[in-house]
């Protein structure tokens, strides 16, 4: 069954306002996990050891359980399996020979690798407002998923010469289960009209999906709602509204 896309408004770190709410959501059905809980009274002071219910042994992880005239050992319940992440994958998305004879190459990565600095550059050249520094660190440092484009420039003269730049990112946080929204969404406006706005967040939905994440949400500019719904975004499905917090003092 295809997956459903829905919709909702876009904040930025670097200071875009936040007019629109849109989700993408490609529908599953997920076990619901159960909690037991067991209660174990002692019925007088004097009882020489205590009866164990079969949840609550289930439940305790390791140790002993004492009473006044016995100990008894308690077996801890298997280890729970560890997911692991996906590793960082790095792909080319396009290649070509500029005039002066130089190679250039467009390579998106979700190992998240973001300088600062060059990031706070981005962001001045789409024109967003300048934050601290620190708190764009802390952003980056706490998201989910930090996505890429760099421009990787070669000499023709010398191989081993060559040109990094930032000139496109995206980000997520996640609850790492069920949930992401994706933020912060910036290409050079020198390579706008590429293409490299789409195949990134392609990209970055594609990577979520692949981490079983399927409630994907975003915050959108009003002028690119559009863009958004070309990659299946929708604009507050079934009626759901975005509620924002703004202090009144």
């Amino acid at each position: 069954m295809p997956p459903a896309f829905a919709a909702a408004p876009y904040s930025s770190m670097c200071g875009v306002r936040i007019p629109t709410a849109c989700r993408f959501e490609a529908r599953s059905t997920v076990s619901t996990p159960r909690f037991l809980r067991n209660r174990v009274a002692a019925k007088t002071r004097s009882a020489s050891a205590w009866s164990l219910k079969a949840g609550l042994w289930d439940s305790l992880r390791s140790g002993f359980l004492k009473s006044n005239n016995s100990t008894d050992t308690v077996e801890p319940p298997p280890a729970p399996l560890e997911v692991e992440e996906p590793l960082p994958v790095e792909i080319v998305l396009l290649e070509r020979t500029l005039l002066d004879g130089s190679t250039e190459q467009i390579l998106f990565s979700s190992a998240g690798d973001v300088d600062v600095y060059d990031l706070q550059a981005l962001c001045d050249k789409v024109g967003w407002p300048r934050r601290p520094l620190s708190k764009i660190a802390a952003s980056l440092r706490n998201s989910y998923l930090v996505a890429t484009l760099h421009s990787i420039i070669r000499s023709s003269e010398t191989e081993a010469e060559e040109k990094k730049q930032l000139i496109g990112m995206a980000r997520a946080t996640s609850d790492h289960a069920f949930n992401a929204t994706i933020w912060d969404v910036l290409v050079d406006p020198s390579y706008q009209g590429q293409g490299l706005g789409k195949a990134l967040m392609e990209k970055v939905i594609r990577t979520l999906l692949q981490r079983d994440i399927n409630n994907i949400t975003l915050f959108a500019d009003n002028k690119v709602i559009d863009f958004y719904k070309n990659l299946g975004f929708e604009v507050d499905p079934q009626g759901i509204k975005g509620m924002f917090w703004y202090p009144r003092f």
